[in-house]
């Protein structure tokens, strides 16, 4: 019977989610570490708990560490160390290194959590990516500028989900940008060349090294023009197709990446670009599931429960593949305008008319405070066997959908 230990700093829906997958394992004893207090989760949950431990800080290595050792005088062996959030995969791996726990090291949680180390790996191992240089000071972020070439992107080494992202097109954009956040020796600026094409993602399954399963998405349009541009409603596509010939590119690369980075068994998340002459190029990974409601995506498009199947690798080290009998898609509703939902339109009359086709959704509600983020204030999941009906079902939401703020 082993001893899982769940970290959920914080206990968002989506986390929730994966601690019960983990708890539903036959034969496994689960405890938690948290920074909210337990009595946030629901009931059923925390009765199945067998320990509780609350840190100050649940994202601090060493309060980490302190946090297991308590668990393990409490009668805990800890056999295996999880959590989901991209923040945690550093300080879980030294948390690992320091109690001799199964599992990936602080060295390759590294690897996925450093954007610029994580392309030095890459590029060292052949692997196609964004030309990139992390500077220190304004002065090397104008001369990565010159060598890279705009447009480019700035951001944060340690970033994820387009987070303090941006398009940069000229050198006076740049030092506007470099002023809000200039670059120092203790917080670097990653500079990167901003890759021209069609942005997916690639999230796996590796057991001992080896991708035994993979799902490919398309994003509609890019996250980062989502983020410029707050008109556009965001979609993701999940093709029914997705052992396609034109995704051979990115399946040759990725195995080669993962090894590379250090993932041994676990979920990634890699998002890539295919360039308009049809080579690609990998953007970033992380060590961890995917966001954006991607697990219930992938889940509805491969008619299986993802939260489960990744708790039984991360746990017992095994995978069973699924086929992909759907195409299947998101629709983020995302606000119009600042402030707070004031309105819905056209909702109610593009869910009546694709009926069976919506699978799941989160309508916003009036009074609702924005998100501020690409994934809007609510979403609708759509699939069907065929993909067109999919992306016109898509197409649907996003033209005839619109969520007002005021």
């Amino acid at each position: 019977m082993p001893d899982v230990t769940f970290v959920a700093p914080f206990f968002a829906e989506t986390t929730l989610r994966f601690l019960e997958a983990v708890m539903g394992l036959e034969g496994v004893r689960t405890s938690l570490i948290s920074q909210d207090p337990v009595e946030r989760i629901p009931d059923s949950l925390r009765a199945r708990l067998v320990e509780h431990v609350r840190l100050r800080d649940a994202l601090d290595a060493g309060l980490l560490i302190r946090g297991v050792e308590d668990l393990r005088r409490r009668g805990q062996r800890v056999d295996v160390l999880l959590g989901t959030l991209e923040e945690l995969q550093v300080p879980l791996g030294e948390t690992r290194d320091a109690l001799a726990i199964s599992g990936m090291g602080a060295v390759a949680a590294a690897n996925f959590r450093d954007k610029s180390r994580m392309k030095d790996v890459l590029r060292a191992h052949g692997v196609p990516c964004a030309r990139h240089v992390l500077t220190r000071s304004v002065q090397e972020a104008e001369r990565a500028a010159a060598e890279v070439g705009f447009p480019l992107i700035v951001k944060p080494p340690a970033g994820s989900g387009s987070r303090a992202t941006f398009r940069i097109s000229g050198a006076e954009e740049l030092m506007a940008c470099l002023r809000q956040m200039p670059p120092s020796a203790t917080h670097p600026t990653l500079i990167e060349e901003f890759v021209v094409g069609e942005e997916h993602s690639f999230d796996s399954m590796a057991i001992d090294g080896d991708i035994v399963w993979h799902s490919i998405n398309h994003y509609l349009p890019s996250a980062l023009e989502v983020l410029r541009e707050p008109w556009i409603q965001w979609c993701v596509l999940l093709p029914r197709e997705v052992d396609d010939p034109r995704y051979d590119g990115i399946r040759d690369v990725a195995g080669k990446a993962l090894r590379a980075l250090g993932m041994r068994t676990g979920m990634s998340h890699m998002e890539w670009f295919r360039r308009p002459d049809g080579s690609v190029a990998i953007s970033e990974v992380g060590a961890r599931p995917p966001g954006a409601r991607f697990v219930n995506l992938i889940s509805w498009a491969h008619d299986f429960d993802l939260f489960h199947a990744w708790a039984e690798t991360m746990v017992f080290g095994r995978f069973l593949p699924r086929p992909r009998p759907y195409a299947a898609g998101a629709a983020y509703l995302r606000g119009q305008g600042e402030g707070r939902v004031a309105a819905v339109r056209g909702l109610v009359e593009v869910m009546e008319e694709l009926g069976p086709l919506v699978v799941e959704a989160r309508m916003p509600r009036e009074g609702q405070q924005a998100s501020g983020t690409y994934e809007g204030e609510g979403y609708v999941i759509v699939r069907h066997p065929s993909t067109d009906v999919v992306k016109d079902a898509l197409w649907s939401i996003v033209t005839r959908v619109r969520v007002e703020l005021r």
